[in-house]
């Protein structure tokens, strides 16, 4: 196994043919890693780190690319991203590859993604972990419209807005597809109420970046939620807090104390 290039496989859900990786001990406990907005599973986990992290730890690591992201199918219809949906891409691959339960993390809007998961089918996860999205998946992430703009701009050198020319950026050295993004951004943003996230009765890890204007607070969200932890990353921003190597340490001790119940 080459932990730097997995293989990608793929399979058809809701019409959509849907991108991911399964690698890692295959005897061992799975866990499914969903990407944020404008990443991919290999932009998202294989080059920060995480497929080796966890790989190295004994865990089946599995990855998918979203709709609209990487290897998958990218309709350009804002229909078909909303949170409920994707989050069903995700189950769709469970059910795929036979694994009745799996611990789960996500990053950003794949915390988002995660968090609709867990809250429609409690029964399949052993643990969610909301990577680089705190008290954000209630309260929402600030106005996106300007980054829809950025992404649809005909240069990025017509993009004045900051946080939009951060994404457009991150969109064009991924090579994405920027009108599927748009279109994903229009709707992948569905709040979770806080009646809702508060009925969560999974083990749950919240991780944010102590710079992180985007995401909201990690500790809000876990006083939310009956069985959550908050954990600060130090010094890190939306952008790097996601390979950072608190935030690898506390994931690791997390699986394994959930694990060990």
């Amino acid at each position: 196994m080459n932990l730097n290039a997995p293989s990608f496989s793929s399979f058809v859900h809701d019409g959509l043919n849907i991108a991911y990786f399964d690698e890692g001990d295959a005897s061992g406990e799975p866990i499914l890693l969903i990407h944020g907005f404008a990443s991919t599973a290999t932009v998202n986990w294989v080059h920060p780190g995480w497929l080796k992290t966890l790989g190295d730890a004994g865990y089946r690591v599995i990855a998918l690319d979203n709709r609209g992201h990487g290897r998958s199918d990218k309709p350009h219809d804002p229909a078909v991203y909303h949170p409920e949906m994707m989050a069903g891409d995700a189950l769709a691959l469970l059910d795929h590859l036979g694994i009745h339960q799996a611990h789960v993390m996500g990053y950003s809007m794949g915390a988002r993604i995660s968090a609709f998961l867990a809250l429609s089918d409690p029964h399949r996860l052993r643990s969610v972990i909301f990577g680089g999205l705190g008290m954000g998946m209630c309260d929402g992430v600030g106005d996106w419209d300007p980054i829809a703009d950025a992404l649809l701009a005909a240069s990025i050198d017509d993009v004045t807005h900051e946080r939009g020319r951060m994404f457009r950026a991150f969109a064009d050295q991924t090579k994405s597809d920027r009108l599927a993004l748009a279109a994903c951004i229009a709707t992948s943003r569905d709040l979770v109420s806080r009646e809702k996230i508060a009925k969560l009765d999974l083990p749950v890890l919240i991780g944010v970046g102590t710079k992180d204007d985007i995401a909201g607070s990690a500790q809000e969200l876990a006083d939310l939620i009956p069985n959550a932890v908050a954990l600060d990353i130090p010094g890190r921003d939306h952008m790097l807090a996601v390979g950072d190597k608190v935030f690898k340490k506390a994931v690791l001790e997390f699986l394994e104390r959930v694990s060990g119940q």
